[in-house]
């Protein structure tokens, strides 16, 4: 009797330890696929419509326009970036609701056509669509719209994420991880972008200003797969994704808000707070991350110099990144992959995880070329990672991004084969980085950046542009 006992729990075990690696199975998550957008180029923002726009706002004097150019010349931020259609129609003071729809339509159509024609998949096959666009809202919801545009199945698993601002992307990702774990061999759509043709902001109030000079129009669509079958198709493999939040802390709440000035221009309002919450969530977020991404060797390290440091400064912080820090990050990645906020927050970043400028090229070429375009940043780095045939079949991609909220999210990507596709930046990568640091905005209005405000009024109407 008591061997048939141990014979039923032994099978059991057995059972057990099956039906595990049987599920295990789906918890792998490969991407097929990405198609990042580009804008027409009657969209596009250089200097002479750039200088078009901001004159339009009758709101501003000579201080706000000061600060304005002080702005996009320091950002980072080149000539050929998009905003949408109403605004180059002059139309960014009165956005209808159709402005935002078509945006949106421009994007998530372009993108998903080009998906679905690189792959050969139909939009019948997808089992998981999500759309994440953080300050736009409809109803019926964009996914309803992607799938009545695409006649996708009944059964098919939809979800629409708005509010979750520039890290939403990896917030999708993380959802449809999750999902892949309840359903097998399943194809899904991410589609991450932001409406801006109705949150142009036409106040004065100059940190809701600053949205205007950073944040530009793009978007990206990804597909993704947990069928092991179709490995052999996959371009990268996720290892890890990290999801940090600091809501509860009220500063780093409110550091980035959607909000109503004085004289009720609704915008995005940006405090001096930011980069702190930034470098308090990066660096919570890492505290997960890096002991999962260093080799062994690197880690074991760390232990003696943590203590014997730690013993020198008497209980002090001690370093575990950057240039004095004990931990080489690079020892654990190939690549890193930033979020084009702003090069503010990407020298931060770069200096406090000691990144030389080789590391940071993507994403500084990134921010050049298309601005920070929201939740679909990222993608624009991997791209120009891409296109310069940086990824190698073995390497891995650390993607860090950061919103309001706030978060940062990041992941960790096993690159399945060589990559050098055509994406976006074919036509214009010979121009990066560029060959001249000279900056168009300063060298045509620089002498509006250096007037005497006490002394000098100006008449903005005498301003001659062709």
């Amino acid at each position: 009797m008591d061997i048939l006992i141990l014979c039923l729990l032994l099978l059991y075990s057995l059972f057990s330890l099956f039906q595990y690696f049987l599920q295990r199975r789906n918890h792998s998550c490969y991407m097929l696929a990405y198609e990042c957008y580009k804008p027409p180029e009657d969209r596009k923002l250089d200097t002479e419509s750039c200088a078009r726009i901001v004159l339009r706002n009758h709101n501003l004097g000579l201080e706000e326009f000061k600060f304005l150019l002080k702005v996009i010349v320091s950002s980072g931020i080149g000539e050929n970036t998009y905003c949408p259609k109403n605004i180059i129609e002059r139309r960014e003071s009165n956005p209808i609701f159709e402005d935002a729809l078509q945006e949106m339509d421009e994007i998530m159509f372009d993108t998903l056509d080009k998906l679905f024609e690189r792959t050969g998949f139909s939009p019948s096959e997808i089992d998981i669509l999500v759309v994440n666009v953080s300050m736009f809202a409809s109803s019926p919801s964009l996914t309803s719209r992607v799938i009545n545009r695409y006649k996708m199945r009944e059964d098919v698993k939809a979800f629409n994420l708005a509010g979750m601002g520039c890290s939403a992307s990896m917030i999708a990702i993380d959802l449809v991880q999750q999902l892949f774990k309840t359903y097998e061999n399943s194809l899904a759509i991410v589609v991450s972008t932001e409406s801006l043709a109705p949150n142009w902001y036409c106040g004065k109030t100059s940190n809701m200003m600053l949205s205007n000079c950073l944040i530009r129009s793009g978007g990206c669509s990804m597909l993704f797969t947990n069928n092991k079958t179709l490995k052999h198709r996959a371009i990268l493999r996720l290892k890890l994704l990290s999801r940090t939040h600091l809501g509860a802390n009220n500063e780093a709440y409110g550091c980035c808000t959607q909000v109503e000035d004085e004289q009720g221009y609704n915008g995005l309002h940006l405090k001096k707070s930011l980069l702190k919450a930034a470098s308090q969530a990066l660096t919570a977020n890492l505290q997960e991350v890096v002991p999962k991404i260093l080799p062994s060797w690197e880690l074991v390290k760390f232990l003696p110099l943590y203590f014997y440091q730690s013993k020198i400064k008497k209980g002090k912080a001690v370093n575990m990144l950057g240039p004095e820090g004990l931990l080489n990050l690079k020892s654990g990645m190939e690549h890193i992959c930033l979020h084009p906020g702003g090069r503010a927050v990407i020298d931060q970043i770069g200096e406090g995880l000691g990144l030389n400028g080789y590391d940071l090229e993507p994403t500084r070429m990134a921010l050049h070329r298309w601005g920070n375009t929201s939740a679909g940043g990222v993608w624009y780095v991997l791209g120009y990672l891409e296109a310069k045939k940086r990824l190698k079949k073995g390497d891995r991609v650390l993607m860090i991004s950061l919103g309001a909220g706030f978060k940062c999210n990041s992941c960790v990507w096993e690159v399945m084969r060589d990559l050098e596709d055509a994406n976006v930046w074919k036509d214009c990568l010979e121009s990066y980085p560029p060959k001249t640091t000279s900056n168009p905005f300063k060298e045509k209005y620089g002498w509006l950046y250096e007037a005497h405000l006490s002394f000098v009024r100006f008449d903005f109407s005498k301003l001659s542009i062709n």
